[in-house]
């Protein structure tokens, strides 16, 4: 059989602190290297970022760096697929480091199952002791829910997938990542996906390392964001819906509106302190039982904050959220044309 041309799309913005990590996992893949396609998307940085780039491709002509004017990771894919030769194609962030079997696995994986697009879970890496605790909260079920892909042991069907692999038809069918999302691209092009008919699946041994936010202030925006951007994808996919996608919003609803009615009324007051205590009951007992299992005192006294600032954030996002896109500016459940993006320069 011949082995198929996998076209890697490595979208970045100033990633210079991680951008050679990236590359280089890359270009240590045990996949052919005359079968990969890599172009690496710069969205203008203003760092050090492209100058990296272009020193380590040097003279690899599997790599190639083109510039995204108009910055935005999912742009930045939309001309990554258009540009690239692959018969498969895959998505990267700049962040994470591949292991060495990663391409290799997903084409197996992607040929094997018959699925429309595979993609392994997001393995959270952090430094730094708050690096750490974002790195626990982020793996567990309490702090994200029922989105399989970031904790899966076992091959199984996903709703979504972190940086998934699929055939070019893909694209060709249901098109390209909605240029309007500036967050949640991904999530937003996997349920157009299922939507469909499409079929996903996360294989563990596809393994991957992202590093997370290690302060509290880059994990709250980001949270926010994903909260935030989260509201205009369940617009377009309503059919998507799921109770655990509302239960953030509702619980700082809540603990709001409890605090308030807490001042004037004592049932306000019995209100809040049911539901304040029940979340810090639950916040307490997962995390001794994280911090147990990792035996690290310093995990017990972060992980409650962290958790904290995942759901508030999360939360506060969603309801921020309904507010901006109470007027959706877009079709719901439209399909971008990869080919509306405007075309890449040499970088």
């Amino acid at each position: 059989m011949i082995t198929p041309v996998v076209s890697l799309l490595v979208a970045m913005r100033n990633e210079e602190k991680c951008i050679e990590r990236c590359l280089r996992s890359i270009m240590a893949q045990d996949y052919p290297l005359d079968r990969l396609d890599v172009l690496v998307l710069d969205g203008e940085s203003d760092d050090s970022s492209a100058a990296i780039v272009r020193k380590l491709i040097q003279g690899k002509p599997s790599f190639r760096l083109l510039t995204n004017p108009q910055r935005f990771q999912g742009l930045g894919w939309n001309l990554g697929i258009e540009e690239s030769r692959g018969d498969i194609i895959g998505i990267v962030s700049a962040h994470p480091e591949l292991s060495p079997s990663y391409v290799r696995t997903a084409v197996e994986t992607l040929l094997r199952t018959r699925a429309d697009m595979v993609g392994g879970p997001m393995r959270a890496r952090g430094l730094g002791i708050v690096g750490r605790a974002v790195a626990a909260a982020t793996s567990s079920r309490f702090g994200v829910g029922g989105a399989r892909f970031h904790y899966a042991t076992r091959e199984a069907d996903v709703d979504t997938v972190y940086m998934g692999l699929c055939r070019r038809e893909v694209y060709e069918r249901i098109g390209g990542f909605d240029p309007e999302m500036v967050r949640n691209q991904d999530d937003e092009l996997s349920y157009r996906l299922r939507k469909h008919g499409g079929r996903i699946v996360c294989n563990p041994e596809i393994a991957s390392y992202y590093e997370n936010r290690a302060t509290f202030k880059s994990l709250f925006r980001q949270y926010f964001e994903y909260g935030q951007w989260k509201v205009r994808v369940m617009q377009k996919h309503p059919a998507q819906m799921q109770a655990r996608h509302f239960v953030p919003a509702a619980f700082v609803a809540a603990l709001g509106a409890s605090a308030v009615a807490s001042l004037v009324t004592p049932l306000g007051r019995v209100a809040f302190s049911l539901i304040g205590g029940s979340y810090v009951l639950a916040n307490l007992c997962t995390s001794a039982a994280i911090a147990g299992r990792e035996k690290s005192l310093e995990l017990l006294a972060l992980l409650p904050p962290t958790f904290a600032t995942l759901h508030v954030a999360y939360g506060v996002g969603s309801l921020t959220g309904l507010w901006r896109f109470r007027r959706p500016r877009s079709p719901a459940g439209s399909a971008p044309s990869v080919a509306a993006s405007r075309q890449p320069r040499a970088a």
